[in-house]
């Protein structure tokens, strides 16, 4: 599990959206080894004329932009997991969305396990209890 929260500089598109959401999805199970099932993706748009980048708005310069941010549970991934993530990330969203400023943002935030979870309970008492069952 983890959840995702991308902002586009775009006007909404439903067919856009879930394109984007399935790759998104793809990429972090076959990167970050997350269970599909478990995944969501929220997708925000933003009008290009109220985003901003060195001063200047996106519908000014011409460009698109993204900001992701990711939330998975911490110590689940290597340093080069998240490097080769933000990588093809970034390149699925150029091919998505064109015209990509240089100046648009993944964050992968890695939450403590007994800080967050899903369903009532902490990531924490899932790994607990999957290790308890495993013994």
């Amino acid at each position: 599990m983890p959840i995702l929260n991308l902002h586009l500089s775009t006007a909404p598109d439903a067919q856009q959206s879930a394109a984007i959401a399935a790759t998104l999805s793809r990429l972090t199970h076959e990167i970050l080894h997350k269970a599909p099932e478990l995944t969501s993706v929220v997708v925000k748009h933003a009008d290009p004329a109220l985003w901003f980048v060195g001063g200047a708005s996106l519908e000014e310069q011409g460009k698109s932009s993204y900001f992701l941010d990711v939330l998975i549970s911490d110590e689940t991934n290597t340093a080069a997991d998240k490097a080769r993530y933000l990588a093809a990330v970034h390149a699925a969203m150029q091919a998505a969305l064109g015209d990509l400023h240089e100046t648009s943002y993944i964050h992968v935030h890695e939450a403590r396990q007994a800080a967050w979870g899903y369903g009532g309970l902490t990531q924490q008492f899932r790994a607990v209890r999957q290790q308890l069952q495993s013994a």
